[in-house]
């Protein structure tokens, strides 16, 4: 029989669930709920591996993992899909900014929509992509810039809608 303390704690991660199912959603997942059950499942069988302090980070890297693996299947049964990872829901954005964002690489657009659509710290969004806090702020870095140079090129797109100078 479960222990009640790891009732208590799991019910304490199961609170992100809606968070974990947007997460999904905007990382472009055909099946968010199931993505987050999916999580959610993971995150019971490997509850001593889940961070106590702050579980969501770890939430957000296990969802990225089903979401790609996803995106994996899906490319395996119709071979004709992209072959990166599923593109972002951004339907509210800036025609621009969507553009410059989908032309990002995956890394420079995870780094910047963790810290603007998931509104994680760099020490957060750094655990949830299991690297170090230092190695996110550069990705930040580079990919803030990356996103700066490409909005440049449309010349009208506002930086508004995206924090690109925050943090």
């Amino acid at each position: 029989m479960t222990d009640t303390t790891d009732e208590a704690r799991f019910r304490t991660i199961f609170a992100h669930l809606g968070a974990v199912t947007a997460y999904a959603a905007r990382r472009g997942s055909r099946d968010p709920d199931g993505v987050a059950a999916e999580v959610m499942t993971i995150a019971w069988r490997r509850l001593a591996a889940v961070p106590a302090d702050d579980p969501l980070p770890w939430l957000y890297g296990t969802a990225r993992n089903v979401v790609y693996a996803e995106a994996r299947s899906r490319r395996r049964t119709a071979p004709s899909e992209a072959a990166s990872a599923p593109a972002p829901e951004v339907r509210s954005l800036d025609p621009e900014l969507d553009a410059a964002l989908r032309g990002l690489r995956d890394s420079d657009r995870e780094a910047l929509l963790l810290v603007a659509w998931e509104d994680l710290a760099p020490t957060q969004a750094a655990a949830a992509l299991g690297i170090t806090p230092t190695a996110f702020r550069v990705r930040l870095f580079r990919a803030r810039r990356r996103l700066q140079a490409a909005l440049a090129q449309t010349q009208s797109a506002p930086l508004t809608q995206l924090d690109v100078e925050g943090t």
